[in-house]
């Protein structure tokens, strides 16, 4: 299993508790997790990341727990992340962002360089190496946030609304992108879009109110509404979550 939750507890300050006892194994290969605005899915994500640190229980990956001082950075360097949100860095090249990454993940600054190229060209990102950051448009930017997860040669992939914002080309692209570099890692991509679910997910999780409501292939998921297609999808989204049929 790519990560394990046991007995998690996590709740922002001020707030109520968000995960309260959680236990889960995130599946293998490519997954989807699906849910709605505040169901949690960027604070499970966050806590697989190591981004944040649970109150209670552990998280752990391949018997690393990024609590311990000893498996922190193995761990991150194991496993990459994509947040909502990725900023160009002022007055990086789209090269010198990826290389960047990588050295923050532990890499000598030669390796980053070289690793770079090869994330770059992952992505379809080659053309733009010489680049400023600020200058990319928004498909591009989210590109550059993928390559920086995998400039690491990262084992498990976390990518948080990856698809958020871009236009209906930008979103087909991106995700011909994940299938490849899903070809030989785990990938979990978050998502409240049910028209991000695909036939290149393996899996499906269903996040809401921090409880899963659904784990388990992507067949059996659609098998809850009836026949496979948009409206399925749909209709399977909307019994698990809100009850309605």
């Amino acid at each position: 299993m790519p990560i394990s939750f046991r007995g998690c507890a996590f709740g922002y300050r001020r707030g109520a508790p968000i995960f309260e006892d959680f236990t889960f194994d995130l599946p293998p290969g490519r997954t989807v997790l699906l849910g709605p605005n505040g169901a949690g899915k960027s604070t499970l994500l966050g806590l697989a990341a190591s981004l944040l640190r649970p109150d209670g229980g552990t998280v752990s990956y391949a018997g690393l727990d990024p609590a311990r001082r000893r498996d922190r950075a193995e761990f991150r360097r194991r496993v990459g992340w994509m947040p909502q949100q990725v900023r160009p860095m002022p007055g990086l090249t789209v090269r010198e962002q990826i290389s960047y990454s990588g050295w923050l993940k532990g890499l000598s600054r030669r390796e980053a360089w070289h690793r770079s190229l090869e994330a770059m060209t992952a992505v379809n990102l080659g053309a733009l190496a010489g680049r400023r950051c600020s200058q990319l448009s928004g498909g591009q930017l989210r590109r550059v946030g993928l390559a920086s997860a995998l400039v690491h040669d990262a084992e498990v992939i976390l990518l948080d609304e990856p698809t958020a914002g871009l236009d209906p080309r930008q979103r087909e692209t991106f995700r011909e992108i994940v299938t490849r570099v899903g070809e030989r890692r785990h990938v979990i991509v978050s998502t409240h879009q049910t028209e991000d679910l695909t036939a290149l997910y393996r899996s499906v999780v269903v996040l809401d109110g921090a409880r899963v409501r659904f784990a388990g292939a992507t067949r059996d998921f659609l098998a809850t509404a009836g026949p496979v297609g948009e409206a399925s999808v749909e209709r399977a989204y909307a019994r698990l979550v809100t009850g309605e049929v």
